[in-house]
């Protein structure tokens, strides 16, 4: 995973492994080594790769691309949680990993927001409220 995932977001942004190397203070061997699963970097050289990648640390470690569809890392904060089917009544299952990291629960109200050109957005309604009430009012209430 690891391995792979470096090598991709490399290429995406159109870097040798010299220039990874240099950004570090690695040798370019260590970065190769690192690209064919020899050696893993240390908890820091992650970090900061992590952060040229403009990925999460987790992404950067663990994402694999058959979960996703076939996508490449998502950048950071950004994610695609796979495909969902729209019921016979209009309902859909919101997935659990979408569930934890927006913290939505059973009972929870949701807004459902719609642009015909760019899609449905789905939010929390607290925070539709508070972003309303900037809106309204020009200032945040927390």
């Amino acid at each position: 995973m690891f391995h792979d995932n470096l090598v991709t977001l490399r290429k995406m942004k159109k870097m040798t492994q010299e220039d990874i190397a240099e950004k570090i203070g690695v040798s370019r061997q260590s970065v190769a080594k690192w690209e064919t699963g020899e050696t893993v970097p240390d908890l820091y050289k992650c970090k900061i790769l992590a952060e040229i990648f403009e990925v999460s640390l987790d992404d950067l470690a663990n994402y694999e691309s058959e979960d996703s569809m076939g996508m490449a890392l998502p950048p950071k904060g950004k994610h695609l949680f796979g495909m969902v089917t729209v019921g016979d009544k209009g309902q859909i299952v919101i997935p659990a990993k979408a569930r934890k990291i927006f913290e939505i629960s059973p009972g929870d109200q949701l807004v459902v927001l719609g642009d015909e050109r760019q899609g449905l957005a789905i939010m929390k309604s607290e925070s539709f409220l508070a972003l309303a009430d900037v809106v309204r009012n020009g200032k945040y209430v927390e």
